[in-house]
């Protein structure tokens, strides 16, 4: 059975950090594109950041503009695991984080593999 295990999320302060973690498992996914999009009440589901496989275990990375130079976004040696580490939070980060994974979409917005998501509030 093929699952993405969303976790890390939680209540912070405006400035703090967190770091999410997805957990792939039930097949490989180290050539797969894994990352986060991210949703709040009322709005659609939003990009957040995304890997690429490029080969020999080196990935791309991509992010959405407000998050640049504040959250980064890793993958273990196997592949199967991401990670996003955000900094400086702000009160505008708050949304439940999905995982998501997909062999082609880089944007992750027609995503194969979805995990349960992670609710992450930043209060002011």
């Amino acid at each position: 059975q093929v699952q993405l295990v969303d976790s890390g999320g939680g209540l912070v302060q405006a400035g703090d950090s967190l770091r999410l973690s997805c957990a792939a498992s039930g097949r490989t996914f180290s050539t797969y594109n894994m990352g986060w999009v991210r949703q709040t009440p009322g709005k659609e589901r939003e990009f957040v950041a995304s890997t690429r496989w490029r080969g020999d275990d080196v990935y791309y990375a991509y992010y959405r503009n407000s998050v640049k130079g504040r959250f980064t976004i890793s993958r273990d040696n196997a592949g199967n695991t991401a990670y996003l580490q955000m900094n400086s939070l702000k009160p505008e980060d708050t949304a439940v984080y999905y995982c998501a994974a997909d062999p082609r979409d880089t944007t992750l917005r027609t995503a194969e593999y979805w995990g349960q998501g992670t609710q992450v509030t930043v209060s002011s």
